[in-house]
């Protein structure tokens, strides 16, 4: 006997045997003190099922600092359960669209949002071919010339939108620079430039209270200084999108295996949180966590998406 049923009822059967139907929540257990939510931990190759870069830490059971927004953090913050509204702080460590291209999906969600209190958004100053942050927020809000013009509203808090706060930090400083605080919280955050090539980039540092995760962001890790701004921090996450050996522009622009674990052996990392992940890098990842062991002794997480870390 032939059974025959609607068109609707067909797609759902279809969507639901593939994913595509699930709600996909993965929410970290409530917990007092900070927990680290990785919601990307792959790279610019949409070839391996991961997001792009992104970074959600939530104190106390809310979402309050999200660093980095590469394609598909968007889809994962809501997977989360990110809110919106609980957000004090939005970190870009760069330019290149693994990093940043999903802030405007994730400002659009914000319009359907309760808040309406300022959220600042930091990231680097100008250089070379990239612009500085309030540019960069400028060219795709801006009233006349911005590519998603309508949401406007978020560069001077009109049309019940949050105004954004830009915060540029130069990174080319070889000083950390101080750019959050929350005193009656024991929350600071600071930034420090990396070099990642021609790209302007930056690292950052969030302390609450005793604990610290440091994120290192896009790097070729050469920096001494960088060294002393991740010294002791209880959780290192450093990007791991390259081999042991790697030459040419990727070597330019990011840490190879060895160097990493070099860098978290230097700065005393309670633990190391790798992530950044691509093909290249995963294709002989025990050969490149082998090059890390050998210089580095402590614990070693190799993020998924949406994976909780504990501090």
């Amino acid at each position: 006997m032939k059974i025959c049923l609607p068109l609707f009822t067909i797609l759902l059967f279809s969507a639901t045997a593939n994913g595509w139907a699930e709600t996909g929540l993965h929410v970290c257990p409530e917990t007092e003190g900070p927990v680290l939510q990785v919601l990307g931990s792959g790279g610019p190759i949409a070839d391996d099922g991961r997001a792009s870069s992104g970074y959600l830490v939530w104190i106390d059971g809310k979402s309050r600092f999200l660093i980095d927004a590469g394609g598909g953090v968007f889809l994962r913050f809501g997977q989360a359960a990110g809110r919106f509204e609980d957000l004090d702080y939005i970190a870009i460590s760069h330019f290149h669209t693994d990093h940043s291209t999903d802030l405007v999906a994730l400002l659009k969600s914000g319009y359907f949002s309760d808040r309406n209190r300022q959220l600042p958004v930091s990231g680097p100053a100008a250089g070379g071919a990239y612009p500085g942050t309030a540019d960069y927020l400028k060219r795709l809000l801006d009233r006349d010339t911005g590519a998603y013009a309508y949401l406007f509203g978020y560069l001077n808090g009109s049309d019940g939108l949050a105004k954004l706060e830009s915060i540029e930090v130069d990174s080319q400083l070889n000083q950390p620079s101080r750019i959050y605080t929350d005193p009656d919280a024991d929350i600071e955050i600071f930034a420090l430039g990396v070099p990642h090539g021609p790209v302007p980039a930056l690292a950052y540092r969030i302390r609450v209270g005793q604990s610290s995760i440091v994120f290192a962001g896009d790097q070729n890790g050469s920096s001494d200084g960088f060294i002393n701004f991740a010294r002791g921090a209880d959780v290192l996450v450093m990007h791991l999108p390259v081999p042991e050996n790697i030459s040419g522009v990727g070597r330019k622009l990011h840490a190879p295996p060895s160097l990493v674990g070099k860098i978290a052996a230097e700065t005393a990392a309670g633990k190391l949180v790798l992530s950044h992940f691509m093909a290249r890098s995963l294709k002989n990842i025990e050969e490149n966590l082998k090059q890390i062991r050998a210089q580095y002794n402590g614990p070693i997480i190799n993020a998924d998406d949406l994976v909780c870390i504990k501090l």
